[in-house]
């Protein structure tokens, strides 16, 4: 008997820790927005206060899209990486648990970012909270990669790789948005901005969820081969 098999009968379940991740999601995306308040005006008042008392809110606004998307983006990227992962043990469980704790942590730092948007400290906390999202997603993937000690035994190395630098893209760009604080906040924000888009782009997953016919393979291709162009596609 295989180690990995060994590990497979050892292990447990995805599905309670898969609900647990889907319920701090659900909570923290709904926590952004109340960041959002209703605007308190005298009501002879409102005609006139109103647009501007709106017009006020853009950073809380864009602070709130913004953060909702990222988070919607690191759920579909965890989503994914549960597509490869087929059984947990003890020291997964606490990683992902890290992983939602960093999760967790957004709606105060989306928050901060609305309500104090031109200032560098609050502007390099949210990159910060980010870099910490990505990075404890990688060391998800990591974990359960290392060995084929969570994933199917046959699932090649190129696919690793490849969903590993998927994720740590994010990491190094958030990183760089951290950086550009001390030259400009607006460049950060910006480089906050892009990310999410980068990752929301349609990729070959997307053909292969739609459920697409895989392409015909030349004849005399490896099985190896071919499983290792399938699982690369489907990761990017």
């Amino acid at each position: 008997m295989s180690s990995n098999e060994t590990s497979g009968q050892s292990a447990l379940s995805t599905s309670r820790l898969e609900t647990l991740t889907d319920g701090i999601f659900a909570i923290a995306m709904t926590l952004l927005v109340l960041n959002l308040q209703v605007p308190q005006i005298p009501a002879a008042l409102v005609a006139a206060r109103l647009p501007h008392e709106l017009g006020a809110l853009w950073p809380k606004v864009l602070s709130f899209v913004l953060s909702f998307v990222v988070v919607g983006v690191y759920w579909v990227g965890h989503h994914n990486q549960f597509h490869y992962i087929r059984r947990v043990d003890r020291s997964f469980m606490w990683i992902n648990i890290l992983f939602l704790l960093a999760i967790a942590f957004i709606p105060f730092s989306a928050g901060l970012l609305g309500a104090f948007v031109r200032q560098q400290l609050v502007v390099a906390i949210y990159g910060l909270n980010l870099v910490a999202v990505g990075a404890t997603l990688s060391l998800i993937w990591w974990y359960a990669t290392t060995d084929h000690r969570l994933v199917d035994a046959d699932l090649p190395p190129q696919a690793v790789r490849a969903g590993g630098r998927r994720i740590l893209l994010g990491v190094g760009l958030y990183l760089l948005a951290v950086a550009l604080v001390f030259v400009n906040t607006w460049l950060s924000v910006a480089l906050y901005i892009l990310v999410p888009i980068l990752y929301i782009l349609p990729g070959r997953i997307d053909r292969h969820l739609q459920g697409r016919p895989p392409a015909v393979e030349p004849s005399g291709a490896s099985d190896t081969s071919i499983a290792s162009e399938r699982y690369i596609d489907e990761l990017h």
